[in-house]
């Protein structure tokens, strides 16, 4: 990606950056509807090391674009919204009014009423001071426009009562199962034609992904465990062990069961294979059409076979009872940007 001056706004990057991937894409571009909370969200220098103060992309810009096998055609993107010095509560607020800003008008008024109720319990709460990041806000965007926008509040284990009761059935399930998963947020999100609401775990301690295997039995998604590891596997170079603080587990209500998300969180890899690009491709080999989507993808973010593994952030894997493992990829396409910035003082120091 090319770079502006140092003094130019890092609001000015994001935008070009969205901008050039929803002309590659051939979807709607995103910026009338967020273009003021990118404004506002990145409106120091370019290279800022502020950003770097971040929970969602931690040392890089909190600007986190993603691949969907399940959605391949969309842009989209996750920040965390008004940039690194305001309180936790603030962010959560201003992520809620940005979502309810979209819903209302865009999904309408059933919408806007699911999100309030499954809201309520989080963007409640005070300016507790617990909070350590408040919330991030999601969006995802097609040839029509506004396709999707999601919350992800931040969870204590206390809250869990709050959930709604088939979700918070599967979250006694997993933490009984998997005692060493920690509830850290819960996403809510409304599409076109749904609405959904997932909980987030932290895995503490190395995770073999084949002790899934008794949580994804009693989850009725055991059978698709065969596949989940396939993807991993190969994508990761042959490791089946994920080290501590490296894995995300998340759980949510689908169509036809559970869905289940185990999210690795790359930068925790020791030994990422050099070759991960060509190693994910090689797991969409036998479906066309994502693999294609897939390139188009990245493409748009100009991501190409000679980025270097640490531009992508999350490894995502899904499953249901009807479907097999399904991808998803972040990445951090401003990430080297702000480590360049980063370097001189390094070498003083």
């Amino acid at each position: 990606m090319s770079r502006p001056a140092t003094a130019t706004p890092m609001s000015a990057v994001v935008k070009h950056s969205l901008t050039h991937a929803a002309d590659a894409l051939g979807v709607r571009n995103p910026l009338p509807l967020v273009g003021e909370l990118i404004e506002e969200t990145f409106r120091r220098p370019s290279g800022d090391r502020a950003y770097a103060r971040n929970a969602l992309a931690p040392g890089a810009v909190p600007y986190e674009p993603s691949f969907s096998e399940s959605e391949p055609d969309m842009l989209r993107f996750t920040i965390e919204p008004l940039g690194p010095d305001v309180s936790p509560a603030s962010r959560r607020d201003e992520s809620t009014r940005q979502a309810r800003r979209l819903i209302g008008p865009l999904m309408g008024r059933d919408a806007l009423r699911w999100f309030d109720e499954r809201s309520e319990a989080w963007r409640g709460v005070g300016g507790l001071g617990w909070m350590s990041f408040g919330a991030w806000f999601g969006s995802a965007f097609d040839e029509d426009g506004l396709y999707a926008t999601k919350v992800y509040y931040e969870l204590l284990p206390q809250q869990l009562d709050s959930l709604p009761p088939a979700l918070a059935r599967m979250v006694r399930i997993a933490i009984s199962v998997m005692p060493g998963l920690v509830p850290i947020f819960t996403s809510i999100g409304c599409a076109r034609d749904r609405g959904s609401q997932r909980v987030t775990f932290l895995h503490r301690g190395a995770l073999p992904v084949s002790t899934l295997g008794p949580l994804m039995n009693q989850l009725g998604i055991g059978h698709q465990l065969p596949s989940l590891m396939r993807v991993i596997g190969v994508a990761l170079g042959g490791r089946f062990e994920l080290p501590p603080g490296g894995v995300l587990i998340g759980l949510r209500e689908s169509g036809g069961g559970v869905e289940m998300k185990l999210e690795v969180l790359l930068p925790m890899i020791p030994d990422l294979p050099t070759r991960f690009l060509d190693l994910l491709k090689l797991g969409l080999a036998e479906r066309p059409r994502q693999m294609i989507a897939l390139e188009r993808w990245l493409q748009a973010f100009e991501l190409g076979a000679e980025s270097e593994p640490g531009q992508f952030s999350v490894l995502s894997v899904r499953v249901t009872p009807q479907s097999p493992a399904r991808v998803s990829v972040y990445v951090r396409p401003i990430e080297f940007e702000l480590r360049d910035s980063l370097r001189p003082e390094r070498q003083v120091a």
